[in-house]
This record gives C-alpha cells, structure tokens and sequence, in this order.
C-alpha cells in the first residue's frame, strides 16, 4: 500500500521536495494551506503531513505554531532541508533586465540582499513553484521568481542566477506530523519531545514552571510564546526540550511544569535529527 504524504504547495516545492526525500515511494498530496494538509491526516485521507516550521535565515513560519495545538496531531520526526533558491525566467529572459521576483515571503527574505544588489523589487505570492506558473502566464521578460531548482525543471523557466539565497547554510527544518503518537523506545540517543502549555496566572509561573529542566538538567532548545483567543493576557507557549518520557529527569521536570500550569499537552517525542550535531 503507497504512503500518502500531504504538503502545503505545488509539485516542486520545497515542502514537495522534502516530503519526496522522505518517503521516496510515497504518494505526494499538494495542498493550497498548512490546515488543510493536517486536515487531510485527521481525514484519514493522507497517512503523513510534512510541514515547515522554521528557516536558520527567515525564523520561524508563524502560522504553523498556531496551528499545532489546534489540530489534534502528533510529531512523530523532524527534517532539515538545505534551501538552494534559484531566480527563475522566461527562456529568453536576461539577468540584467529583471525587475521584479515574485516568491513566497520566506524565499524573498532568504535571499534579500541578491535582490537589493541587482536592483530587483521582490512581490510577494502564495508559493515558491506557484510562483513559477505566474512568471509562464506573463509572458514578461522582465519578471522573474524565486524557486527550487527541481520547480524550474518542472516549468520550463531558465536559471537566470543560481543559489541566491543570503545564507549558503540556508535550511528549512520540517515537522512530520501524523494522527496518532508514536514514541519511540529510548536507546539512550538523543530525542526531542514538543509541548505546549498555559503557565498559572501567579507571580513567577513561567520560571517556577520552566525551573525544573534546569535542575534536572534537561536542555530547553525552543520557546515560543503566543496570545489566545485574541487576548493580550492569555498567553500559551511551545516548547521544544532534549529529552525522552522515559527518563527520570524527564518525568521529575513535567511534575514541575504541571503543578505551575493550568495545561500541559504532549505533541510528541521523535529522534533528534543528524543536522543538529554538524559544525
């Protein structure tokens, strides 16, 4: 039976490219939002959902954060995928006689400063290989996007200049998400678990509550914090940590974390990936 994975995109994509180097034999789902990928794994529809969650350049995709908690899926892995943008043309188009690259707002901002020194006014659009359609309606020698080097293939476009991203160490890290948990058994390597929780409205509830992963010695290596119900005073936060439910430390750091919170909800726990220990 073929795996089905579903991405936000088009085919070519980078979400396409990273679901494709994941699961090569898979069937591959493009979907026009990230809710509506998740939504098809809750369907039942699609087995995975490779979603984007933050860029080592751009920061971190801000919708997806409010999305995770609100799906009801798990994290069951983690992806990091080297992001090699290519400014992308018409056959017969010119470097020099770009004036405008349409690309989803991550790609232009991770590759800002080729557009500032050619001169070339980045506009942004829903995605990085939709942009590619755009550029082929035109017909305009003038307009160029910013794509992968597979999405460029795929349409037809000519690489007017390649590898234009600000940072050569460029890279998109992914979260494979799926409808049930699935933690794997400690083999005593390294493992990240993801949560989310609602710190108590007392004096010091975020530090009492993050305090005991200090004392357990456990690493913190995300926070990040967010209003509910557009409120400026109910905040959640999602928290990413280098450990596994198994280990005592784990288990004596979330006693902590659960008598300072009104909530705490587990995401997942999945092997670290290898780009997390390269230099």
């Amino acid at each position: 039976m073929t795996i089905k994975i579903a991405y936000q995109g088009v085919a070519g994509a980078y979400s396409h490219i990273a679901a494709k180097t994941l699961f090569p034999n898979g069937e591959y789902l493009a979907c026009d939002t990230f809710e509506q990928a998740m939504q098809l794994v809750r369907q039942k529809q699609a087995s995975y959902a490779v979603i984007p969650v933050e860029n080592s350049t751009a920061g971190r995709v801000s919708d997806v954060h409010f999305l995770l908690p609100q799906t009801g899926l798990f994290i069951t892995g983690e992806f990091f995928l080297k992001i090699e943008h290519q400014l992308l043309g018409l056959p017969e188009a010119e470097l020099k006689n770009i004036k405008t690259a349409y690309s989803h707002p991550q790609a232009l901002a991770q590759s800002h400063e080729f557009l500032k020194a050619n001169g070339i006014e980045p506009v942004s659009y829903i995605d990085t290989a939709k942009s590619c359609e755009y550029i082929l309606s035109q017909g305009d020698e003038t307009k160029a996007c910013i794509a992968s080097k597979l999405a460029g293939e795929m349409y037809g476009l000519k690489i007017l200049a390649p590898d234009i991203q600000t940072m050569q160490n460029n890279t998109t890290r992914f979260l494979i998400m799926a409808e049930k948990e699935k933690i794997p058994e400690d083999d005593g390597g390294k493992f990240i678990t993801s949560f989310i929780f609602k710190a108590k409205h007392i004096p010091a509830a975020l530090y009492k509550a993050l305090g005991g992963f200090a004392t357990n010695g456990i690493n913190l290596t995300k926070i990040e914090s967010y209003l509910l119900g557009g409120k400026f005073v109910a905040a959640q936060f999602y928290v990413e940590i280098e450990s596994h439910p198994s280990r005592k430390a784990f288990q004596n750091a979330f006693e902590e974390l659960e008598y300072f919170s009104q909530s705490v909800r587990l995401l997942g726990t999945y092997p670290a990936h290898p780009y997390r220990d390269e230099k």
